[in-house]
């Protein structure tokens, strides 16, 4: 039965229960009209549209695409070796070495990890006054891809943490006890780009012990 058909049928209010006593009421009139069910093969013809064919063409191609640029990616990662170094960093895969490698081209640019994580837009945003410090949001100046690449890292990196505890989940799940999980995946995120800078900085694989 058409909705609008039923519904001068409710009582009052609007929910299951009513809904339900509505639909008995009015299948029981005369005069009521009712909507033909179609079949399973008639709805299948239905999603057969011209229009939907595009789309999933689109689709189709624009996965052919992505496997073509991660392809790509993954040649020029493995013959440099900034890029190759920064893998070693939990939570960081090839997409994020090759896009932090390919932009920050000398870390000596950057005097400390602090500065790149600074530059990242990955540091909260200072309201000092009256002699207090009061740290807000963070500042999302910067490269907002590799930020982002990095927040998405560091989650996924929480987020399995119970599979396998590291010196870099132990530390957020630290912060867990009494933070918000978005804030430690920022948090996270910006440890990871501290150490990056130090990395790059050292050109050594990425160490636990003296992370």
């Amino acid at each position: 039965m058409p909705p609008s058909y039923v519904k001068p049928y409710v009582k009052r209010g609007k929910n299951d229960a009513a809904d339900a006593a509505a639909i008995c009421e009015a299948v029981t009139r005369p005069t009521m009209r009712f909507v033909p069910v179609k079949s399973a093969e008639q709805q299948s013809v239905l999603m057969l549209q011209q229009a939907l064919r595009v789309i999933i063409a689109q689709m189709q191609d624009l996965q052919v695409r992505i496997k073509s640029l991660e392809r790509e990616l993954l040649v020029w990662h493995r013959t440099n070796r900034p890029s190759r170094l920064l893998e070693t960093i939990p939570g960081i895969g090839v997409t994020t070495a090759t896009a932090i490698a390919a932009t920050v081209t000398d870390p000596r640019h950057f005097k400390s990890g602090r500065q790149l994580a600074a530059w990242l837009g990955l540091v909260p945003r200072q309201n000092s006054t009256g002699g207090k410090d009061r740290l807000g949001r963070i500042s999302k100046m910067g490269d907002r891809y590799i930020r982002k690449l990095l927040v998405v890292g560091a989650t996924a990196l929480i987020r399995f943490a119970r599979n396998r505890t590291t010196p870099l989940t132990a530390w957020a799940d630290k912060l867990l006890t009494h933070r918000p999980a978005r804030l430690v995946s920022v948090a996270l995120a910006n440890k990871m780009a501290r150490i990056a800078w130090a990395v790059l900085s050292r050109g050594k694989p990425f160490n636990a012990a003296v992370a």
